[in-house]
């Protein structure tokens, strides 16, 4: 059986051989053995165990072979908000990475996920199983997680049409003058650092956050943003896009940072369409405390 694989779109400027030990579980001496006999293709072209892998490259694993690497189960504390026989709603701290990645095999949402269900969804794979979409490592708040392939799919489906309600709330540098607003600029990679994205033309994607301001403090506004689109760092990238960056983000906003929270960004509301009853469900989620904290700190 042949597996396909797209590249992430937030992962660049890796070897091949170095993602598919991360994305399949394969060994690294099964991953050079399927290069070298030609197993393993980028784009229909055979590549070498060097070939740096670019976003939304298309790889596909000619055969089959037995994943040798396990995403183990671990007891750690989940806060869940809902959850029935197809789906969660998770809320995610800030400083826990989603899903197992390189670097990070274990303390994930995913590993957590893993001991707390008997079946989550096979979608994504071995290493993203049920996860439907993903927030950042230091962003925290509500994620949804499908525990079976139907869930997954019809949720997926209403990600792509655009109809699910995600709404963020973040701190951001500056007073904004006007009530609300609409950004509409397009990210791709940014070619000064190609481990970041930027507003550009240059392959990039659709990207659109409207956002409205819920309080103006000293040197700082407390907003709401709702994704119509949802690229990687997207509400991270257009606030500093109208150069009203996020407090605390080291990335991009300014390198000099209050504390190691990290990005004032808090995922409060999801509504969706559940897949399996049809009913429209929202939930919604204060903000942790730390959040609370370093917005007093802009009140004085």
């Amino acid at each position: 059986m042949n597996k396909f694989i797209v590249v992430d779109e937030d992962i660049d400027s890796i070897r091949i051989d170095k993602y598919l030990i991360m994305k399949t579980g394969y060994s690294r001496n099964k991953i050079q053995k399927l290069i070298d006999s030609g197993n393993i293709v980028v784009n229909s072209k055979e590549v070498r165990n060097s070939y740096i892998i670019k976003a939304d490259d298309e790889i596909k694993i000619i055969g089959e072979l037995k994943e040798d690497i396990d995403i183990k189960p671990e007891p750690i504390d989940l806060d869940i908000i809902y959850e029935d026989d197809d789906l969660l709603v998770v809320n995610k701290p800030s400083g826990m990475v989603v899903h197992p990645s390189l670097g990070h095999y274990s303390g994930t949402l995913v590993n957590a996920l893993l001991y707390h269900c008997n079946q989550l969804s096979k979608v994504n794979g071995d290493v993203r199983p049920g996860i439907v979409h993903r927030i950042d490592k230091d962003t925290s708040g509500l994620l949804l997680v499908a525990k079976n392939d139907d869930s997954h799919y019809k949720l997926s489906l209403q990600l792509q049409e655009k109809t699910i309600i995600r709404k963020y709330t973040a701190l951001v540098h500056g007073v904004i003058s006007h009530d609300s607003g609409t950004i509409d600029a397009p990210i791709g990679r940014d070619s000064r650092d190609r481990k970041k994205k930027t507003v550009t033309d240059v392959n990039a994607k659709e990207a659109i956050t409207h956002f409205k301001v819920l309080e103006r403090y000293n040197e700082a506004s407390l907003i709401e943003c709702q994704l119509e689109t949802g690229r990687t760092h997207q509400i991270r990238i257009h606030m500093q896009y109208i150069n009203h960056p996020i407090v605390n983000d080291s990335v991009y906003g300014y390198k000099k940072t209050i504390n190691d929270f990290g990005q004032m960004l808090h995922a409060k509301t999801i509504g969706f369409v559940h897949p399996k009853t049809n009913e429209y469900m929202e939930f919604s989620i204060e903000e942790p405390k730390e959040f609370d904290n370093i917005i007093q700190m802009f009140k004085y």
